[in-house]
């Protein structure tokens, strides 16, 4: 196809995209699911598994592998502009205001599911078919403990948010260990990204870079990214020129974690983190959020749908493995938050409730397999395995923490309203 013929049927795959994802992501809200598990199910559904089983011919000439190209890049902005709201939304506060009960909670939702995801990890390596050729023990295994670990962050701070659970005992534990789950995830995938270039002065760049980086970006450029902030003060032609200056260095940062070997998303999670709070970075929530989570990310879902194949779970034995995958995810997460919880004294009632929310995996595991199937981490095999675990253990996260707040409050969560 000619470059003009595929920029035509980008168009014509956005308008599908858009339209799939909205009347999925409506049936979702219906059965009192977050939109996000929708749209998660619309990449499934447009993807080789569904659109592609029943359809295949309408589905080879509405995403063609020469088209492919192009949904990862408008994907890639997507994830940053959204992973840089996210970093925006990472509370150090929270964390000191709870520390003790959220490092406890956060360690255990970290450290018994990456435990078991690095056993599961091992176990899969050694029968072959799950992980890339070549890949180590220690590749591996650190990946699925990660994977394992990764918290549905977004999904959660808009859980809390809606349900206004924002000054209360769950809402700031589950946010404070939340976003520590998730920055330690990203850590380890950080490392293991290093590991896969097998040159240790490869590995030295990424690591290296990326310390360089954090230590430039939390003291010359917070300081830059605050008197950003003051200047859009000044009146509105100010602040749209201080907007345009946070893009560019949204994409100089994308661009250096590219660069070092990382991911871009790494870049524009901190560049978020580092922006000073206050009416600035509120604006700026305001005006990305609807463009990203509306226009761009349904691209990045059905890129994940693309390469997502149930066809390839064809066996007894793999649906063992699935089954076995989602039972660790849930008695890792779910299950060592709550008792880690109960351990620092909160209400069974309390404890419940963030373990329903730390267990929902939701974007952040979508984010995680893309860039491990891009790698050559993991196979089709288990990126599908995986995936199908991200959206049972999201799909699990709103009925369960509206069980145990139904007789808090006496609604269930409003995500239609």
């Amino acid at each position: 196809m000619t470059t003009f013929e595929l920029s035509v049927l980008f168009f014509l795959q956005l308008a599908v995209v858009l339209v799939v994802c909205r009347a999925v992501s409506a049936i979702a809200v219906r059965f009192g699911q977050p939109p996000v598990v929708g749209e998660m199910i619309a990449g499934v559904v447009l993807g080789p598994s569904f659109l592609g089983y029943f359809l295949p011919h309408v589905q080879q000439s509405l995403f063609p592998p020469a088209s492919r190209a192009i949904l990862f890049s408008g994907a890639q902005l997507g994830l940053a502009l959204y992973m840089f709201t996210v970093g925006m939304e990472f509370r150090v506060d929270l964390v000191r205001s709870r520390l003790r009960s959220a490092l406890a909670i956060s360690a255990s939702g970290i450290l018994v599911p990456f435990v078991l995801g690095c056993g599961l990890g091992l176990m899969l390596l050694g029968q072959g078919g799950f992980f890339g050729r070549g890949v180590t023990a220690m590749q591996a295994a650190p990946f699925m403990g990660a994977a394992m670990a990764i918290t549905a962050f977004p999904m959660l701070a808009r859980i809390i948010f809606e349900r206004g659970l924002t000054g209360t005992t769950v809402g700031a534990l589950a946010m404070a260990a939340g976003s520590i789950d998730d920055a330690a995830a990203w850590g380890v995938l950080a490392l293991v990204l290093a590991s896969l270039s097998r040159d240790a002065s490869i590995a030295v760049v990424a690591v290296g870079g990326s310390g360089l980086f954090l230590l430039v970006l939390f003291t010359v450029g917070r300081r830059l990214l605050g008197r950003l902030a003051r200047y859009s003060e000044r009146d509105e032609r100010s602040e749209r020129m201080a907007f345009g200056w946070v893009l560019v260095l949204l994409m100089l940062a994308c661009w250096f974690t590219d660069t070092i070997r990382l991911y871009a998303v790494f870049g524009a999670f901190f560049l978020g983190a580092a922006m000073p709070r206050g009416d600035f970075a509120s604006r700026l929530q305001t005006w990305i959020e609807p463009l990203t989570t509306w226009l761009l990310l349904p691209l990045f879902f059905i890129y994940s749908g693309l390469n997502t194949r149930f066809d390839l779970v064809n066996q007894v034995g793999l649906w063992l493995v699935t089954f076995l995958v989602l039972g660790a995810a849930v008695l890792g997460k779910a299950g060592a938050c709550y008792a880690a919880a109960r351990l620092c004294g909160e209400t069974h009632h309390e404890a419940m409730g963030i373990g329903s929310l730390m267990n929902a995996r939701g974007l952040m595991e979508l984010i995680i397999l893309n860039i491990g199937l891009e790698h050559g981490l993991i196979t089709p095999t288990l990126f599908t395995i995986l995936v199908f675990m991200a959206i049972v253990t999201t799909l699990m996260a709103t009925p369960m923490f509206n069980r145990f707040y139904r007789s808090a409050d006496g609604k269930v969560f409003p995500w239609a309203a």
